[in-house]
């Protein structure tokens, strides 16, 4: 292997990590390409092949006079969007709420304090972004709570199964959100019961508002 094939590859590592850990959510653009050399320091010319192997990957998309954005967190969601692409939104919702009931419940288990305070943080940050009426911005405030809440379960292939199924419970949270049937408190009870550590009533709240979303459908 070449110097300069090693350092495409560490690029591409780099930039993978830090998409996947939402550091750039899915619909944001990353950093110009100068921006990116300093930040992984490495020459342009490496992060531009870095970068071109993500957009053939599927995690990135480059955008005519506007950048790169990023379009998936992983491969694995990528292939799996590709597997679900037809699905309905009920086969979406009932497989989210086989995850996030089971993911409430031992985020409830386990949570330290340092996950309490930012699951209340995001919790605000997406009552905010709703009074905003920005249904992008209501979209990913409400999605990081989610995944948050996933994380904070501590169940690494938990985690794994819900990244990879990221975009199409966006498409389900956008729709929700559109539809109207998401309000500005609608997960206040569920992040109150996380973090007071009260498993049964965690799983009760997941439950009863995935619950209601498929009896929409």
């Amino acid at each position: 292997m070449s110097r300069r094939t090693g350092l495409i590859d560490a690029a591409v590592e780099k930039l993978t990590a830090r998409i996947s850990a939402g550091e750039w959510p899915v619909g944001s653009r990353i950093p110009p390409e100068p921006a990116l050399s300093d930040l992984l320091g490495v020459g342009r010319n490496t992060v531009r092949e870095a970068v071109q192997s993500l957009v053939h990957a599927g995690l990135l998309e480059r955008r005519q006079g506007s950048g790169t954005y990023v379009l998936s967190t992983s491969e694995g969601a990528v292939t799996m969007g590709r597997h679900i692409a037809d699905a309905r939104r009920r086969d979406v919702v009932e497989v989210r709420r086989a995850l996030e009931i089971e993911a409430a419940r031992l985020a409830a288990r386990r949570r330290s304090a340092t996950d309490a305070s930012a699951l209340v943080d995001l919790r605000e940050r997406r009552e905010e972004a709703y009074r905003s009426g920005v249904v992008d911005d209501m979209v990913d405030s409400d999605l990081a709570l989610h995944r948050a809440i996933v994380r904070t379960a501590g169940n690494p292939v938990l985690t794994s199964l819900y990244d990879n199924l990221i975009e199409a419970i966006g498409e389900n949270i956008r729709f929700n959100f559109v539809t109207d049937t998401h309000a500005a408190d609608a997960h206040d009870g569920l992040v109150q019961a996380i973090v007071a550590g009260d498993e049964a009533r965690a799983v009760e709240e997941t439950s009863h508002y995935l619950s209601a979303l498929v009896a929409d459908l």
